[in-house]
This record gives C-alpha cells, sequence and structure tokens, in this order.
C-alpha cells in the first residue's frame, strides 16, 4: 500500500473520488493540482495540507496563495508546477486524473521518477502508448489502471498464469444516454442529452465520448498497450447494467469477468493498496438484487466513433494522437453548443485523414500530430 501520493486533476471527478479513499486510508498528500477551481482548491488544501498546490494558470496561483497564506504550502502553476507535483521525493504514487493531452508529459515525469502511476488519464497511452510502456519498462515504474473497465483487467489477469494464455480481452461498455438510437434520432441531440449518463457520475468531456462510444474506443487503444495486445484481441461487448466491468477470455474457452457496483472508489482504492485488498467505503454488490445482466454488439454504423478508434488503433503511428486531438476540441465545441452530434465525428475524421501521417513517431512528433489536429479543427469551424 502506498503511503504518500501526488494527485494531478485533485478538483475533478476522479480527483475528488480518489481523496475520499484517502480520507478512509490515512495516506499522506504530497500535491493537488487543479485547472481553474480556486474553492474547491482551497478546501482540499485545508483538509489534507499537500506541501505542493498547482493551479492552471498564474492568475488562479496567485488567487489560492492568497487564500492560503496561513499554511505552509508552496503554490505553483502551469506545465512547470504539474512537472513538479509528478515527481516529488515524498511522493510513492501519481493519480494522473487529469483531461486530454495534458497529462502525457508529467505521467512521463513521473515515469522516470520511478512513482506507481494510478493511471486515470487515458490519452496518455492513446497518444503515445509504445512511447509510455517502454518508459515503464526502462524505469521500473509500476502502472495500475483506474478506469473501472482496465482495472477489470488488470485483476482477471491476476488469475492468468501466462499471457500466452489469452485469447481476447473484453471490454464492457453501458451503451451511453443513447443505446437503441438510430443516426436520424441522433441528429438530434442535444448537450443535455449527452450528459444524461444512466449509471456513472463523471466529467462532461468523458460522459459526452461515452454518449458516443468514443471513450470506448480510446480504452481499445489504451487496452492495447496496457496488455501488449492487437486490436483484434480486444472486443467491446454493450452492457447495459455496468455490473461486469469487463473480462478476459483464455484460450480454453474459458471467460473471467469482474464485477461490482459502479463506483470509481473501487479501483482507485486497489490502484492504492494494490496487491492487498482491504475494506472500502464502496457498498458490495448484491447479486440477488442487481438483476439481469445482458450483452450485445455495439452499433457501428449510428456510432461510428467507436470504428474510427479501431481503425486508428490498427493504423497506429500518430493516428491516435491526431484522433484524440481532433476529439479534444470536438467536444469541446458541442459542450459549447456550436456543433451537432455527429459533427463531432466528423471533424474528427476529417482530421485524421487531413493531417500527415507519421509510422514511428517521437514525442515531439506526437506533440505536432496533436497540435495539427486542433489546428483542423478550429479552421473548419472559421471555414
Amino acid at each position: 500500500m502506498v503511503k504518500c501520493v501526488s494527485i494531478l486533476g485533485s478538483t475533478g471527478s476522479i480527483g475528488r473520488q480518489t481523496l475520499d479513499v484517502i480520507r478512509h486510508k490515512n495516506i499522506r498528500v504530497a500535491a493537488l493540482t487543479a485547472g481553474s477551481n480556486v474553492e474547491r482548491m482551497e478546501k482540499q488544501c485545508r483538509e489534507f495540507v499537500p506541501a505542493v498546490a498547482v493551479m492552471a494558470t498564474r492568475e488562479a496561483a496567485d488567487a489560492l496563495k492568497q487564500k492560503l497564506q496561513d499554511l505552509p504550502i508552496r503554490v505553483l502553476y502551469g506545465e512547470a508546477g504539474l512537472l513538479e507535483a509528478a515527481t516529488m521525493e515524498q511522493a510513492d504514487c501519481v493519480i494522473t486524473a487529469v483531461v486530454g493531452m495534458l497529462g502525457l508529459k508529467p505521467t512521463l515525469a513521473a515515469i522516470r521518477a520511478g512513482k506507481r502511476i494510478g493511471l486515470a488519464n487515458k490519452e496518455t497511452l492513446v497518444c503515445a502508448g509504445e512511447l509510455v510502456m517502454a518508459e515503464a519498462e526502462k524505469y521500473g515504474a509500476q502502472i495500475i489502471p483506474v478506469d473501472s473497465e482496465h482495472s477489470a483487467i488488470f485483476q482477471c489477469l491476476m488469475g492468468v498464469g501466462n499471457r500466452r494464455e489469452v485469447k481476447k480481452l473484453i471490454l464492457t461498455c453501458s451503451g451511453g444516454p443513447f443505446y437503441g438510437m438510430e443516426r436520424e434520432a441522433l441528429k438530434k441531440v442535444t448537450r443535455a442529452d449527452a450528459l444524461r449518463h444512466p449509471n456513472w457520475k463523471m466529467g462532461e468531456k468523458i460522459t459526452i465520448d461515452c454518449a458516443t462510444l468514443m471513450n470506448k474506443g480510446l480504452e481499445v487503444i489504451e487496452a492495447m498497450h496496457l496488455y501488449h495486445l492487437s486490436v483484434d484481441k480486444v472486443e467491446v461487448v454493450i452492457h447495459r447494467q455496468s455490473i461486469v466491468h469487463s473480462m478476459v477470455e483464455c484460450v480454453d474457452g474459458a471467460v473471467m469477468a469482474q464485477m461490482g457496483v459502479p463506483d470509481m472508489r473501487l479501483p482507485i482504492q486497489l490502484a492504492l493498496t494494490y496487491p492487498q485488498r482491504e475494506e472500502c467505503p464502496v457498498d458490495a454488490l448484491d447479486l440477488t438484487t442487481c438483476g439481469a445482466l445482458t450483452f450485445a454488439k455495439p452499433d457501428l454504423e449510428a456510432f461510428p466513433s467507436l470504428k474510427l478508434a479501431m481503425e486508428c488503433a490498427s493504423r497506429g503511428g500518430n493516428a491516435c494522437a491526431v484522433m484524440n486531438g481532433a476529439n479534444e476540441v470536438a467536444v469541446a465545441l458541442f459542450l459549447d453548443n456550436r456543433i451537432g452530434f455527429y459533427d463531432m465525428y466528423d471533424l474528427v475524421s476529417g482530421a485524421v485523414a487531413a493531417v500527415p501521417f507519421v509510422k514511428n513517431p517521437s514525442l515531439d512528433e506526437i506533440l505536432e500530430a496533436d497540435r495539427l489536429a486542433r489546428e483542423f479543427v478550429q479552421e473548419k469551424m472559421c471555414n
């Protein structure tokens, strides 16, 4: 069990739930980082008293510093602050819960510092999976996934003696708020409709990705890198109840599943206590009341973002970085009510087609692909 953590993205959904687990486990906090929510960060700092607090901008950091004058907390800002929070000597674990490409550099820095990584920032592996996993092996950094699906696979694989015994991974997907709807109906859905996830309480960006099934596509790519498998070894099934969090099928036909209530504190706690399991402040699953468990194939016609993600995964190179960067901007536009539901897919697929392909990209080339993808979407909006 870890003794001290840094939480990158402490004011978001995963960050807040991580702090809830920490309250019950008496784990010390080395650093907290946030975007612009000064009020929530102040409350967290007063409760946990980290050595360092980081905000996204100088203005937010100055505002926080004024509020924390009575506490011995260094207040930093920007990328430099994130990198310091990710590499603090006293932290033996870094929870990476920031959203988007912002998490890539601090995650790499934490890996190079030999930290345990509680990985909630899926874009890190989506955009630079080969590089990140190679660095983790080089520096002996342990990556434990915090996503419920990848945590489920991580747990199922504990029961597999040899990875050659794995036939495929089966990622479950709730189907989001629009399961069963056809294209014509989906053209009319709104921001408010898309934010009504049936099972999980999450941040806005990931909730929209769940509505388009892009989130599941990102998870397919993440799984490939985490578990060193090709895209054809990762399957997606719709499981509306979000009770079975994912499964592993072995070569002999045995299927192992991890089940539990839909509560992110379960995988978060495992990332902090592994290899031990401990009591958790979450209700246990009651099989007698959870109802029937159903499974179905995803509709790739109505939800083409999943198909696009799997195509990018198969192509490799910088394709996933392009897709991810364009998607981040497109989702922000949708949340701002500037584009429609399928406009997100059109913009992302357009960027994938337009940005030059690089087969074996360096970190700089990955960052450049991300920049070009974002630029493509913004230019389309200006035309």
